[in-house]
């Protein structure tokens, strides 16, 4: 019995090796091992004569051979590969026919019709409840997509197991029923699980999509709001960067002024220093020049502060701005507000009154701060200027007055 069972391995595995097309990745002698495998588990772990056990384990050897001629029709082409071999061998014809029931068993519509081919349709599919299950899963799908039968996306495979789970599939044997039905779930709900995440990530991309398109087209409330919003801020931040650098303006000449002040005019009551008059003064004419200025470029203006209630009413209030309700009592702000409030229109209307006159005084202010920064320019340059003139001139004037004086 030993014997016949070597040959049959031996012959199987050069059968596979020699003529089964290399485009097969999952039906490989490999598969084959591990249904042999998982048969010799369930015997071992059964009640089974020699005799019963030697026809499931040379049937498992055979049971996929038939690929190599008609894949379609491979559990008889098997059977019939198993014939041949078997009859070569001598062994009996009733034998033979039994193994050919448990390799046409293995169908995957068959039903079993005894225990022996209870066994073999069991290791056949016990993959489905192996450690390895994921990996041989996707060794069939790109074993049908190389051949050209099927090309599966992630979510048409998942579905084509869970079908098979579900309702196609089913345990026969006591042994697999209850060492290998459990491990069967746990593959099963692993991939109810990843449908199940699926869903929800299609359901919250078909959301955002759609709460995208409502956006973008019959709500563009949020969209215009954002509009106004970072307008009046941009508007807002370069003022700010105007104040400051008319700030910094108004701080450089302040220093440059009290300087001039301390250290300078004081000594220019020396007549040895009496050509360092002008240049001062350009100095000093010019630094107060662009003080001037940059008071201008931020001194406030503030408007008369009153409201009426037909401004309100005609819209030609401005309740948005400070300088346009300062005066006002605060139960007449409120009306004001509230009236506001009553008309969408009205509102961006403010909105867009505020963004042009802000617009207005950037203008003056970068404007006053543009010919500031000119005058300041044209100040130190021309004080650098007059006071090097002043100071060669008075060289020239001494060399004179040396030469002069000798004799």
């Amino acid at each position: 019995m030993d014997t016949i069972l070597k040959k049959s391995q031996d012959y199987v595995f050069e059968l596979l090796k020699e003529q089964l097309p290399k485009n097969y990745i999952y039906h490989t002698f490999l598969h084959t091992r591990r249904v042999v495998e998982s048969a010799q588990e369930i015997i071992e772990a059964s009640n089974i004569n020699e005799n019963d056990a030697l026809i499931i384990q040379i049937a498992a050897w055979f049971h996929d051979t038939g690929y190599i001629k008609d894949p379609k029709n491979h559990e008889v082409e098997s059977a019939l590969i198993a014939n041949n071999f078997l009859s070569k061998e001598n062994i009996d014809h009733k034998t033979i026919q039994k193994i050919e029931g448990c390799i046409l068993a293995t169908k995957l519509a068959a039903s079993p019709e005894n225990f022996n081919e209870e066994v073999l349709k069991d290791a056949d599919t016990s993959h489905l409840a192996k450690d390895y299950f994921n990996n041989v899963s996707d060794l069939l799908r790109q074993e049908l997509m190389v051949q050209g039968i099927a090309t599966y996306t992630n979510k048409d495979w998942r579905e084509q197991n869970i079908k098979l789970f579900t309702e196609k599939h089913k345990f026969y044997t006591e042994y697999a029923i209850l060492n290998w039905e459990e491990k069967k779930n746990k593959h099963l709900k692993k991939l109810l699980k990843k449908r199940n995440k699926a869903l929800t990530n299609k359901k919250e991309e078909a959301f955002k999509a759609k709460a995208k398109a409502t956006f973008k087209n019959d709500n563009p409330e949020r969209a215009i709001q954002s509009m106004y919003r970072v307008t009046l801020k941009n508007h807002i931040k370069l003022s700010d960067i105007a104040d400051t650098k008319a700030n910094i303006l108004l701080s450089v000449n302040a220093i440059i002024i009290s300087l001039a002040l301390a250290n300078l005019i004081p000594k220019l009551d020396s007549p040895t220093n009496k050509h360092l008059i002008i240049p001062s003064l350009v100095l000093v004419l010019f630094s107060v020049a662009s003080i001037i200025l940059s008071i201008l470029s931020t001194r406030p203006k503030v408007t008369g502060g009153e409201f009426t209630k037909e401004d309100v009413k005609n819209k030609k209030a401005n309740l948005l701005f400070f300088g346009n309700f300062h005066k006002m009592p605060l139960e007449t702000f409120q009306w004001g507000i509230k009236e506001i409030i009553k008309d969408k229109d009205y509102i961006y209307e403010i909105l867009t009154k505020d963004l042009y006159y802000l617009g207005l005084v950037l203008h003056k202010k970068y404007k006053l701060l543009k010919l500031t920064y000119i005058i300041f320019m044209i100040g130190i340059i021309s004080s650098v200027i007059v006071f090097v003139y002043a100071f060669f001139n008075l060289d020239l004037a001494q060399a004179a007055a040396e030469h002069l004086q000798k004799p």
